[in-house]
């Protein structure tokens, strides 16, 4: 039921990508749907959220498996049994697919709903004090402290624009270096220890003023902002807690309909 469900969502947010085209080959366009076939098995990820040559990479596979198909077509394999017998299989699962989306789409949670969820388990939305912050990371110990006497005396904009621009240079952490070193929001658990200190006692605003070293290499840490450990507000949590009332009614419905079906069919088990 599991591969059924997560079958029915993959489904939907194929369908959601909009048509953008990365490439043409012999006439043929190459879409978002033909990309995302190519990243099957990175379920989420889309094209954008990965560095520049990986998406090259990416885009020339699916190129070699557009070519493939129309070789593979141009064989004759259509009209191969295994072919056929395979359609058939590759329907049943489309029908099932599309109406159990239909089905989802068609549940509805009440704002009543989610707040009675929330205010019945606030525990559930506490969070611990949050750092966000920048880095940059390189294997020498030099080119960090090369790195910090850059960053020695700027503040403010012009601060966040020089660490962006050596972070995308320089650092190694393919990761956050193409985006100028950002981590985002992060709890004291959530990175090692060195580096979680290091960010923790900084200020908003602060650059860590000697490398901070980790198994990784060395860090120059630049604090963004921070958070104090609290509960989420309703309004941050709702669109979560909809979301998953929202599955638990539809995997009920999806339950509820496949007993009723089976209570009224003939099983016989061999």
């Amino acid at each position: 039921m599991n591969k059924v469900l997560f079958g029915a969502l993959s489904l939907a947010a194929a369908m959601s990508l909009n048509a953008a085209v990365y490439a043409t080959v012999d006439g043929m366009n190459i879409e978002d749907k033909d990309v995302q076939l190519t990243l099957g098995a990175m379920p989420g990820v889309t094209l954008e959220q990965l560095p520049k040559d990986t998406q090259k990479k990416v885009i020339d596979e699916t190129i070699n498996r557009k070519l493939l198909t129309k070789e593979a077509k141009k064989s004759g394999i259509e009209k191969d049994s295994e072919y056929k017998n395979a359609i058939e299989t590759l329907k049943d699962n489309v029908a099932l697919d599309v109406w159990m989306r239909k089905i989802f789409n068609a549940i509805k949670v009440s704002e009543k709903d989610v707040k009675d969820f929330y205010d019945k388990n606030k525990d559930q939305f506490a969070e611990p004090a949050q750092a966000k912050a920048k880095h940059i990371l390189v294997s020498a110990e030099k080119d960090a402290v090369d790195i910090i006497n850059q960053l020695k005396g700027l503040k403010g904009d012009a601060l966040v624009k020089k660490f962006e621009e050596i972070a995308k240079a320089k650092s190694i952490d393919p990761g956050s270096g193409a985006n100028g070193g950002e981590l985002g929001w992060f709890g004291q658990s959530q990175m090692v220890k060195p580096f979680a200190d290091a960010a923790f006692a900084l200020k908003k605003g602060e650059i860590t003023t000697k490398p901070v070293q980790t198994q990784f290499g060395y860090h120059v840490i630049f604090k963004e902002d921070s958070r104090n450990a609290g509960t989420a507000t309703f309004n941050e949590v709702k669109g979560h807690i909809e979301s998953n009332l929202k599955m638990e009614k539809f995997r009920d419905e999806i339950k509820k309909r496949g007993d009723d079906l089976r209570a009224k069919s003939k099983v016989e088990y061999k």
